[in-house]
């Protein structure tokens, strides 16, 4: 390795978009406090900075090894992607109400910024971490929810796969589909009743539905209160086969709790929320 190689894996030269710039933005000082206390709850944030430093400078004495220069590329990304991450939130925080501004620096919403980005730094996808950027951003803008729901949603991101979310999408973008029409908007394939896809897909259901974000749809009264579903008359033989993971009569909605979740989670609504 040279020294121009060496060089470009520089400690001070983790964040490829110079933190410093960043560091000079106003959106970075005025929300500097929020963005101390998201990196305060990231346990490799400070082992990066004190032995990357350390390990430099036994770098430049000629006791660097190919799996520092490794480790080193590795937290780099880490670092990277945790500065685009603050960027997001300090951008869209940019767009709220200024009479929101106490709400930001808040220890309440602070905690709630804490522990999303505990959950932000042990989720292995893209598409969750946006859902937690999306959830902490929308509870500075949003009065929809109360923050112990906020938690709730929090929780509900680190329970819950990608499988799960595609079934909440579906039922969100087409309310009312049954498990028939949920699972073409990922397949055109229908699995034997025996298979792994169809226990997958049975699984996927029933964590959702007694989690309480989707339900089969029902009709209720004029206070709210759910009507019972008669049993259809002249009903006289039972199947002798257990009903289909694909079933196509049974609608599903989210419930309240669950659309509220999407609007959070799923939808850019720091705006439009209120």
């Amino acid at each position: 390795m040279d020294n121009k190689d060496l060089e470009s894996l520089r400690t001070e030269e983790f964040i490829s978009f110079d933190l410093e710039i960043l560091k000079s933005q106003d959106k970075w000082k005025k929300y500097g406090r929020l963005i101390a206390n998201a990196m305060s709850v990231i346990p490799w944030v400070g082992t990066i900075l004190s032995t990357g430093a350390s390990a430099h400078g036994e770098k430049q004495q000629g006791i660097a090894n190919e799996l520092y220069e490794e480790w080193l590329k590795v937290h780099k990304v880490k670092v990277e992607h945790l500065m685009h991450a603050l960027d997001h939130v300090a951008t869209r925080l940019e767009t709220v109400h200024e009479d929101l501004e106490q709400r930001i620096q808040s220890e309440e919403y602070l905690g709630l910024t804490r522990r999303a980005f505990r959950s932000w730094d042990e989720a292995e996808t893209k598409e969750k971490r946006l859902y937690i950027l999306n959830l902490i951003t929308n509870a500075a803008a949003s009065k929809l929810c109360p923050d112990d729901q906020i938690r709730l949603f929090n929780d509900w991101l680190d329970t819950y796969h990608e499988a799960h979310f595609k079934v909440i999408r579906a039922i969100y973008q087409r309310p009312g589909s049954t498990r028939l029409e949920i699972w073409k908007t990922v397949s055109d394939i229908i699995p034997r009743e025996d298979s792994a896809e169809a226990d997958l897909f049975r699984m996927l259901i029933r964590d959702l539905s007694t989690g309480g974000v989707i339900r089969q749809e029902r009709a209720t009264t004029h206070d709210g209160q759910f009507i019972k579903k008669k049993t259809p008359p002249g009903r006289t033989h039972a199947s002798s086969t257990m009903e289909s993971a694909f079933e196509n009569t049974k609608p599903y909605t989210l419930t309240n709790l669950g659309s509220q979740f999407v609007h959070y989670t799923m939808n850019e609504v720091v705006n439009r929320v209120t």
